[in-house]
C-alpha cells in the first residue's frame, strides 16, 4: 500500500551555471569544500563538467543544463541557490527560479538585463526568494566601495569610480566580448539628477591609485555600477571609468576613439579579430584595482573620501566575491530580505572583505 505525503524535498543542492568556465570553477571549488556533494557545475556541454567534476574529486557534481530552453519550476526543486555566471538574452530562466523559491546571484554587467531581472521583485517576494545582482568586482565591489563612502557622510554630491584591469590577464572569450562590444557605447549617466548622455572612452579624468600606481588618466566605460548606485544610494552624479595598467594602450584606444576607429567594431570581421587581438597583448601584469573618489557633506562640511582596493587577477576577485556572497546567502541563518537587490542593498564591503585578501586604503578629507 502506497501513502502520499506533503514532504517537500530538501532544497540543498547549489548550481553555478557556467560551472566550468574560467570563473565558474574558481566559484565551484570555493563553494565544494564549504559544501561538498551540494555543488553542481552546470552547462551545455556535459563532457567539460564531467571532466571538472572528477578535477574535484567529485566535490562538485556536473549537470547538463541550457538556459535558452524552458526550465520548469519543478526541476529546481531541490535547489537552493543558483549562481549564474554567464550572459542571459531573457529573463525566462530567472523567473523559472523565483517561481521555484530558488535564491539566484548574477555576476553579469550588463545592466539592460539586470534591470529586467529587477522586475521580478515581487515574485521573489512571493516565493520567499532572494535575487542578489551586480555581484563580482565592477559591478560588486565597486558598489559596496560606494555605499562604504556614503556612510562617512549626511548628503553625497558625487561618486567617481576607476576600474585599472590588468593586462597580463588572460580573461573568458564572453569577458573580452562584452568589454569590445562597450568600447564604442553611448549610454546615459546621472548628472546633478539628470540623465546626460556621454561615450565610452570619452571625458579622461586624471586618477591618484596611491604611490605604487600613480596617477592615471582613466575614461568613461559603460560599467553597470554607475546606472544603478546613482539610484539605490541616491546619489545625484555618479561615473565609471576605465584605465589599462599599460598608460600607452590606455592612451592609444582614446585616441583610437577620438579618431572614430571604434565605429568599425561595429563590422562583424573587425569586432571579432579586435576581441582575438586582446588575448595577444603582450605584457602587463594580472592585477586590478578599483577606486572611488566620493564629495559630499557631514555636519555642514564638505568631506572628500577615497577608498582604493588593488588586488590580483580580477577574475579570481569575482568569483571570491560570488563565493562569499553565496555562503551568505545559502546558510540558512543568513536573514536576508525577500525579492530582487543589487549587492550593496544587502550586503556591505565587510561582508565580503576577508574573501578578497586586500586591504582597503581610505583617505577622508574635510575642506
Amino acid at each position: 500500500m502506497q501513502f502520499e505525503t506533503n514532504v517537500k524535498p530538501m532544497k540543498d543542492q547549489i548550481w553555478v551555471v557556467g560551472g566550468y568556465g574560467q570563473v565558474g570553477q574558481m566559484i565551484c571549488t570555493q563553494l565544494g569544500k564549504l559544501f561538498p556533494g551540494k555543488v553542481w557545475a552546470a552547462g551545455t556541454r556535459m563532457n567539460r563538467a564531467e571532466e571538472f567534476s572528477r578535477s574535484t574529486g567529485g566535490a562538485v557534481l556536473p549537470l547538463q543544463l541550457d538556459v535558452t530552453k524552458p526550465v520548469e519550476p519543478s526541476m529546481l526543486r531541490s535547489v537552493k541557490l543558483v549562481i549564474m555566471c554567464v550572459d542571459q538574452s531573457d529573463t525566462r530562466f530567472v523567473e523559472s527560479c523565483a517561481q521555484a523559491g530558488t535564491d539566484y546571484i548574477d555576476i553579469s554587467a550588463k545592466y539592460d538585463f539586470l534591470a529586467q531581472v529587477e522586475q521580478l521583485h515581487t515574485t521573489m517576494q512571493r516565493s520567499q526568494s532572494t535575487a542578489i545582482l551586480s555581484v563580482g568586482l565592477s559591478p560588486g565591489v565597486t558598489n559596496l566601495l560606494v555605499r562604504e563612502a556614503t556612510m562617512h557622510m549626511d548628503q553625497v554630491e558625487e561618486a567617481d569610480i576607476t576600474v585599472m584591469l590588468g593586462l597580463g590577464e588572460k580573461h573568458g572569450k564572453a569577458a573580452v566580448e562584452w568589454t569590445v562590444d562597450q568600447m564604442n557605447a553611448t549610454y546615459q549617466v546621472m548628472q546633478k539628477g539628470k540623465p546626460t548622455e556621454v561615450q565610452s572612452f570619452g571625458d579622461g579624468k586624471r586618477i591618484d591609485f596611491g604611490a605604487e600606481l600613480g596617477n592615471r588618466k582613466a575614461y568613461r566605460f559603460n560599467f553597470s555600477d554607475q546606472h544603478v548606485v546613482a539610484r539605490t544610494l541616491r546619489i545625484p552624479t555618479v561615473s565609471t571609468r576605465l584605465c589599462l595598467d599599460s598608460r600607452w594602450i590606455t592612451t592609444s584606444m582614446a585616441i583610437s576613439k577620438r579618431a572614430g576607429l571604434f565605429s568599425l567594431l561595429r563590422i562583424p570581421s573587425i569586432r571579432n579579430g579586435t576581441v582575438k587581438a586582446f588575448g595577444l597583448i603582450p605584457g602587463g601584469e594580472p592585477m586590478y584595482a578599483v577606486k572611488v573618489d566620493a564629495v559630499g557633506w557631514e555636519n555642514g562640511e564638505q568631506v572628500r573620501v577615497e577608498q582604493l582596493l588593488v588586488g590580483d587577477k580580477e577574475a579570481d576577485a569575482t568569483a571570491a566575491v560570488a563565493a562569499a556572497v553565496a555562503e551568505h546567502v545559502y546558510k540558512t541563518e543568513s536573514a536576508l530580505p525577500h525579492g530582487v537587490f543589487h549587492i550593496e542593498q544587502v550586503l556591505s564591503l565587510q561582508d565580503i572583505q576577508d574573501a578578497l585578501h586586500t586591504p582597503l586604503q581610505v583617505t577622508t578629507q574635510i575642506t
